[in-house]
């Protein structure tokens, strides 16, 4: 079997987890990121959730594509899987994605479920600012994350205007409390 190809788009992109033999920006058509997942495990807990990006139809994403040798394709499988699909609000799926070198390759990526209890789509950017600064899960502080991923995408060059305008909100929510 040849390598394969994984998308990330929220903290894939900055922290994969798993061994990799090239990474390129890359956009999928036909899905937008947004934080439209409650989560309880990493950023939250079943007392206070937080917030993690997924995929929602519509619109396309910039991320990160990741060419995984295929020594190692059941290994990440097993890791991504691991990690992704813990409470099953990802579906797995296999998405042409455009390499930032003009290639398209099929990529493995995680799509939100709007079916699942814990998608949570089109919350009021006050809203979802409101739960991210009052979330902490195991990987840490739900701002952490937003602020981390706004970072990364901004350091690629990808602007995600309605990401950035949340962690906006989040430093304005943040402030008003000192």
């Amino acid at each position: 079997m040849d390598d394969f190809w994984v998308f990330g788009y929220g903290s894939l992109m900055w922290n994969p987890g798993f061994p990799f033999e090239e990474r390129q920006q890359a956009r999928l058509h036909g899905y937008r990121r947004a934080l439209c997942i409650r989560s309880n495990v990493y950023r939250g807990t079943d007392e206070n959730p937080g917030l993690v990006l997924g995929l929602e139809r519509g619109g396309s994403c910039h991320g990160v594509a990741f060419r995984v040798a295929n020594a190692n394709r059941d290994a990440v499988l097993d890791y991504l899987r691991e990690r992704e699909l813990v409470s099953n609000v990802y579906k797995e799926r296999v998405i042409l994605v455009g390499l930032a070198d003009g290639r398209r390759q099929p990529a493995l990526t995680y799509v939100a479920d709007p079916q699942h209890a814990q998608y949570v789509g089109g919350l009021a950017l006050d809203e979802a600012a409101k739960i991210v600064c009052q979330a902490s899960g195991q990987s840490g502080p739900n701002v952490d994350y937003v602020f981390n991923t706004v970072r990364h995408l901004q350091e690629m060059g990808i602007r995600d205007v309605v990401l950035e305008r949340v962690a906006a909100n989040v430093e304005a929510q943040s402030a008003a409390l000192f």
